[in-house]
């Protein structure tokens, strides 16, 4: 098992789309007021994929089920949420080692998101 944010491939989609479904059906929140933050290739000269970051405010009236992925992808997602500071913590012990990851919560705590 990995720890990561949520995410998913655009499907023809466009990113701030495919953010908004990957996080309904990935945490179960739906989302509306998306912000892209940045773009970055995760190994440039290996892979061309271009990620697409984005941040969001959640509250506990979002919640529109219990998330864990869509059925038909065959997805074993359990939502974890944690306190911050722990999470960052994840990071030094290895716990958290996703790329994508590492860098939505070091732009967190740079720009005091939380």
């Amino acid at each position: 098992m990995l720890i990561e944010a949520c995410a998913g491939l655009l499907d023809k989609d466009n990113p701030e789309d495919c953010i908004r479904r990957e996080t309904e059906e990935e945490t179960g929140y739906k989302v509306t007021d998306v912000r892209k933050i940045f773009e970055a290739y995760m190994s440039p000269g290996s892979v061309t994929e271009i990620l697409y970051f984005f941040v969001a405010e959640y509250s506990k009236n979002m919640k529109v089920s219990d998330g864990g992925g869509a059925e038909h992808e065959q997805e074993n997602i359990q939502v974890m949420e944690l306190p911050f500071s722990q999470a960052l913590q994840m990071i030094d012990t290895g716990e958290i080692k996703d790329g994508k990851t590492i860098m939505l919560l070091q732009y967190a705590k740079l720009n005091n998101l939380v």
